[in-house]
């Protein structure tokens, strides 16, 4: 195992943390400062950190059902209840995936495995979550489109990637995002309030079956799901393709030019025994720069 994963495995934080610890030369592995992340750990090795040694904790991986009126912390300042306080007592160090507050009920993960926290949490591999949401009431078509389009709220730009109508106040709406109170703020704007919000899914893990309060283990197969949960992939453009060509097409034109003629020919007097007809022939006025008109005999 890698020394970073070993030691986030072991509960001293995220991968981020402990890889800060690494860098700084507060690991030692059989005696030896380590700062290499990728440096592997066997059965056999001492890590420690600072004069404890670190010994690897089995990896725990739960769901439970959070309801209204428990907080997502290991420690609140205002002594309101929290989620831990719903798993047993004996269990080793865990914390949760992602966030629910304290009005809202639904599915979360607990884990010591910061690896798996990172994949679910972090905004690159845009998990899916799912949520039941009561309004006060109908949403409006026009706003079902906003919703999906999406618009700037407190925390940054948010969308929603899917919307199903269950009721005309009761709609399903699946986000890849995580924002801070992101349905809650992103329906506020639009003038609606929520009565009701429920998690119902995070990736391919339904909450079905979990009575309020409680948890359960997940299968190794639904962590394997969770490791490789991507995003739906999202269709791409069509090519805009070139008009064929028609059946018939219309033969090039060829532009006919006349023939040059030659010198032109006084006519020849319509009776006999008369002169020939008078022509004018232009010759150039250097006066006005223009042609001027003359009489001769042809």
């Amino acid at each position: 195992m890698r020394l970073n994963r070993f030691l986030a495995s072991a509960g001293l934080g995220s991968r981020r943390s402990v890889e800060e610890l690494i860098t700084q030369g507060s690991v030692r592995v059989n005696g030896q400062i380590v700062t290499n992340l990728a440096t592997l750990i066997g059965p056999t090795d001492s890590v420690k950190v600072g004069s404890r040694l670190i010994r690897a904790e089995l990896p725990v991986y739960a769901v439970l059902h959070k309801p209204p009126g428990f907080v997502c912390t290991a420690d609140d300042e205002f002594e309101r209840r929290t989620i831990f306080e719903l798993l047993p007592p004996n269990w080793p160090r865990v914390h949760h995936v992602g966030r629910l507050d304290l009005e809202s009920e639904g599915l979360i993960f607990v884990t010591n495995d910061g690896d798996l926290t990172h994949t679910l949490t972090h905004p690159s591999h845009e998990v899916e979550k799912e949520y039941d949401v009561l309004l006060d009431k109908p949403l409006l078509p026009d706003d079902r489109d906003k919703l999906l389009r999406g618009f700037r709220i407190e925390h940054g730009f948010a969308k929603c990637e899917g919307i199903e109508s269950i009721k005309p106040d009761r709609v399903r709406l699946v986000l890849a995002q995580g924002l801070k109170r992101q349905i809650r703020l992103m329906l506020y704007k639009l003038g609606y309030e929520v009565k009701r919000l429920f998690r119902i899914r995070i990736g391919p893990i339904l909450i079905e079956g979990l009575a309020r309060g409680k948890w359960r283990f997940l299968s190794q197969k639904e962590v394997t799901a969770l490791r490789d949960a991507k995003p739906k992939p999202k269709p791409k453009p069509k090519p805009k393709s070139k008009p064929a060509a028609a059946a018939n097409p219309r033969p090039p034109v060829v532009k006919i030019y006349p023939t040059p003629r030659g010198p032109a020919t006084p006519k020849k007097s319509a009776r006999p025994g008369h002169p020939p007809v008078r022509k004018k022939v232009a010759s150039w006025d250097k006066s006005q720069r223009r042609p001027k008109a003359s009489h001769r005999r042809g």
